[in-house]
């Protein structure tokens, strides 16, 4: 074996355009944690922090479930083998270090050692492998880019991994925040099942104290935390919790987050719609962060019924007027922003507004002509959608009633969250969909280029991400993702409808919450 530092290289090239405002996220602040004692005693600091979420996590397994809550209280948990700092590299966390076969076929990761799980048993290679291997057949977005990889155990402390071929990214998808690759103790994966694991149980700076479903997550403060090497950075480094216990309070009401932060029962309320930006920025005692966060997306069968037919999809991107969708959505112009790329506009490498064409065409005589085309007989487009995210639910009418207006019979199917999460992911029970989908670290980890986010399965898209992969040069692969988002448009798979700005409000004492693809909360406290 020979030591190979080229993946970092690569990493940070790849990522030098992210660090305000790249295809991973658009983080503020530096990711390092304050310590409320440091700041002004221990009797500044009140011992509990109260997070307001929009909805429902539909489970504690960050692997297997593709969301923002899941993976946002999943990170306080549970840790990977290596996660992003706050320059978007790749950094070991519960791996030491590793090394790269010279075919860059074989990766063999050497383990710390003394890290204990919530329940005091050492993590040892048999986790790392159990683990690892589940995730990469729970984890669609890993399938989807190393699936046929395998994780074997060299000894005690030390895993290999033999990935199905070579790539410069494959740390970065290790890396990965979106459907990270938690480490559980083995015998939790050995007893999961198809729904997921049924013990939570990780080694990050929280243990899971108690879950009440519709109500809140409990987390305590893991006092025997064993950090890895170096300053809190993005998602790596030394998250040590501040707080002593964490809830994570399920608010799906807008307006009781937003009276509850004001009124003090809540430290911070997450997803609060655009349109009280300018309120809760005036308000007393209340500080608002706004991140630019991610895209708006609507997503379309490709396989079943009359949606499987290109000029039907085509149809309905061709109606589409995205202005009227965004402001429904987000009620302020300055906050969201009208552009087809799938990445961030400003991305030197990844974007780009390439198939921009069939972007908010606003055309209804090309609606109804591809309609008349698709063979369309007035059969029923269900349009599944919940209430628990104002955005996606506003858009969703609108949507509704554009198509409507051409003459589509266009119907709304709301659920709560998890629900929603159900029916969104079977082709048979959608005809389109609405989600706002935060910025990927690659644009292969795109929730679009998944066949199990919304069905679809080309061949285009297989041969576009691995042009991607094993481009020559930065060029190369941008121009191979350019291809790619057009085929996208072209094939009528999705569109980006926009792209969005998230808005967390909190209460003016609360210090320590920093920002990476989630928001951090083991650096936060509050002043009494």
């Amino acid at each position: 074996m020979k030591k190979k530092m080229w993946s970092r290289i690569v990493a940070a090239s790849m990522c030098s355009a992210l660090l305000l405002a790249g295809c991973g996220s658009s983080g503020s602040g530096s990711g390092e944690t304050k310590d409320s004692k440091e700041a002004g005693g221990e009797s500044s600091a009140a011992s509990e922090l109260h997070v307001a979420l929009a909805a429902n996590p539909p489970a504690l397994d960050p692997p297997s479930v593709n969301s923002n809550i899941v993976g946002g209280i999943g990170i306080h948990v549970y840790e990977s083998l290596f996660a992003m700092n706050q320059d978007y590299e790749p950094t070991p966390v519960l791996a030491e270090s590793y090394e790269v076969s010279e075919d860059g076929m074989v990766y063999t990761i050497k383990l710390r050692e003394g890290v204990k799980f919530h329940n005091g048993e050492e993590m040892t290679a048999d986790d790392v492998v159990a683990s690892m291997n589940r995730w990469l057949e729970v984890s669609a977005k890993a399938n989807t880019l190393i699936g046929g990889s395998v994780f074997d155990k060299v000894d005690d402390y030390t895993v290999s991994l033999t990935v199905n071929e070579a790539s410069s990214d494959i740390i970065m998808i290790l890396a990965s925040p979106i459907q990270f690759a938690a480490i559980y103790p083995v015998e939790v994966v050995d007893k999961a099942t198809p729904e997921g694991i049924d013990e939570y149980i990780g080694t990050g700076p929280y243990k899971v104290g108690e879950w009440k479903q519709d109500q809140y997550v409990k987390l305590e403060r893991n006092e025997d935390y064993q950090p890895s090497e170096g300053a809190a950075s993005g998602l790596a480094g030394d998250k040590t919790g501040v707080s002593d216990v964490i809830y994570f309070d399920v608010v799906t009401d807008t307006s009781t987050r937003i009276a509850g932060v004001k009124n003090g029962q809540y430290d911070v309320a997450e997803e609060i719609p655009l349109d009280n930006y300018e309120e809760l920025s005036q308000e007393a005692g209340v500080k608002v962060t706004a991140e630019r966060g991610g895209t708006l997306n609507l997503f379309l069968n490709t396989t079943e019924g009359i949606m499987a037919n290109e000029n039907m999809r085509q149809a309905i991107l061709a109606a589409l007027n995205c202005e009227d969708i965004l402001m429904a959505s987000y009620g302020n112009e300055e906050l969201y922003e009208l552009n087809a790329g799938w990445c961030v506009p400003t991305d030197a490498q990844w974007g780009t507004d390439a198939g921009s064409e069939y972007y908010n065409q606003k055309d209804a005589d090309k609606a109804k002509k591809l309609m008349k085309e698709a063979g369309y007989n007035n059969e029923p487009l269900v349009l599944v959608t919940t209430e628990d995210y104002a955005e996606m639910y506003n858009a969703t009418l609108v949507v509704q009633e554009q198509l409507k207006q051409e003459g589509f019979n266009a119907e709304v199917e709301t659920y709560d969250f998890s629900t929603f999460m159900e029916h969104r992911a079977d082709p048979k029970q959608f005809s389109m969909y609405i989600t706002s989908n935060s910025y990927n670290m690659l644009p292969i980890q795109l929730s679009v280029l998944d066949s199990g986010w919304a069905g679809l399965d080309a061949p285009e898209v297989t041969e576009g991400i691995k042009a991607i992969r094993q481009a020559a040069s930065d060029e190369e692969a941008a121009k191979a993702w350019e291809d790619l988002q057009t085929f996208l448009y072209e094939y009528g798979a999705a569109t980006v409808l926009g792209h969005y700005t998230g808005v967390t409000a909190m209460n003016e004492g609360v210090e320590g919450v920093n920002y990476l693809r989630f928001n951090t909360y083991w650096g936060a406290s509050v002043s009494k």
